[in-house]
């Protein structure tokens, strides 16, 4: 195994230890996919308790980005390049054109916003200056949105590139900090725990990272490659691979102490593509046969399962608080009883919809594939 240039990923700070919630607890604020480091698919807001359709607005292009929001504002790229920044009013107050081909969802720290490409860069762009900062070039397509480390007291990058690498580089200049390779293509973004970065490939291997040393700490080769990103609360890490089987993995120190197969494929229509969301005592998947699962954590038994009206896609769900809400590819947007699966609130977008939502106080905000917002809140 190959290390990372000497010092990399040194000193993560607490504040992205991956706690579930961490990173946003009723605040406006959703800055990077999935809401916080650890990418669990918790958090701690609140949904509206009756959810109406405040507003849409229509993109420009198609997009399989997923919305972010800083102060109110809801950012995303579409696959032309161009980024759009709407307020909480419906009405456009940003845009900025990359010229480009972009997959990927950005993510917002301080008033810059990060943004992989098709053509292998990572761009900072200055939502103040509204322009570009830098642009730091990988060999490969960047698919999935950077997560936030702290590296000597800079603020740092890090997330995969199809040219097989982990990069890490410093979020203020796009200087190279060191990169850690892989077997094939890294599609899904990176997880943080602790001194710990998560990520699985395309080459069917979940690997661990000391970010204090950048040395491999551990390995786990599962049945299939990995197509998204890793689920971590506390110490367990939760992974789907493209056959449909979902592993357990307890952690301890950066070592796999133990792991398990939590789900089997049952099918063929099993194939895994999107993240599990995990709390306290369950864990929460769609799998390709239409159905929204509950498992316990513990016995691995079936709470109960939710036969969803529509085919599951590369939407994740989201657990918030004691409600869990789902998006499917023929547009609906539910929302559930995360205890007993019982149906709370559905709406028809009438679009299909690949993109995880994003939950800040009093709104909630859907990403259609045909780049249409809609924002949800009270009435």
């Amino acid at each position: 195994m190959k290390h990372l240039f000497p010092l990399l990923f040194f000193c993560l700070l607490a504040a992205c230890s991956g706690r579930p919630g961490a990173a946003v607890s009723g605040n406006l604020d959703w800055n990077l996919f999935r809401g916080e480091p650890s990418l669990s698919g918790y958090t701690a807001t609140r949904l509206p308790e009756k959810p109406v359709l405040l507003w849409t607005y229509k993109g420009e292009s198609r997009t399989v980005s997923s919305p972010i929001v800083k102060n109110g504002t809801t950012y995303w790229c579409d696959k032309r390049g161009g980024i759009r920044g709407v307020d909480l009013k419906g009405e456009a107050v940003f845009a900025y054109d990359l010229q480009t081909a972009v997959e990927a969802t950005p993510m917002i720290a301080d008033s810059m916003l990060y943004i992989g490409r098709v053509d292998g860069f990572m761009t900072a762009v200055s939502l103040s200056t509204r322009d570009t900062a830098w642009n730091y070039e990988t060999m490969g397509q960047i698919s999935a949105s950077p997560n936030r480390v702290e590296f000597e007291g800079r603020q740092a990058l890090v997330f995969g590139s199809y040219d097989n690498y982990l990069h890490c580089i410093d979020a203020q200049t796009g200087e190279a900090l060191g990169r850690f390779e892989s077997g094939y293509y890294l599609n899904g973004a990176a997880a943080i725990r602790n001194s710990y970065i998560l990520f699985g490939g395309c080459d069917a291997w979940l690997r661990i990272v000391d970010s204090r040393t950048g040395i491999q700490t551990d390995s786990l080769e599962l049945d299939a490659y990995v197509p998204a990103s890793p689920a971590v609360r506390e110490d367990d890490c939760y992974v789907g691979d493209y056959s449909g089987t979902i592993y357990e993995l307890v952690l301890k120190e950066g070592k796999i102490a133990r792991h398990r197969k939590m789900v089997s494929a049952e099918s063929e229509n099993g194939s895994f593509v999107s993240m599990p969301a995990v709390t306290e005592k369950a864990l929460y998947f769609l799998s390709g046969d239409r159905y929204l699962h509950s498992i316990n954590r513990k016995t691995g038994e079936t709470n109960w399962k939710y036969l969803l009206k529509g085919n599951t896609g590369e939407s994740s769900p989201l657990v918030c608080r004691d409600q869990i809400m789902v998006c499917t590819k023929t547009g609906m947007v539910s929302i559930l009883d995360a205890d007993s699966g019982k149906l709370l609130w559905e709406y028809d977008t009438g679009e299909s919809i690949t993109a995880s939502p994003a939950v800040i106080k009093d709104h909630f905000m859907i990403l259609t594939a045909k780049g249409t917002l809609f924002c949800f809140g009270e009435q």
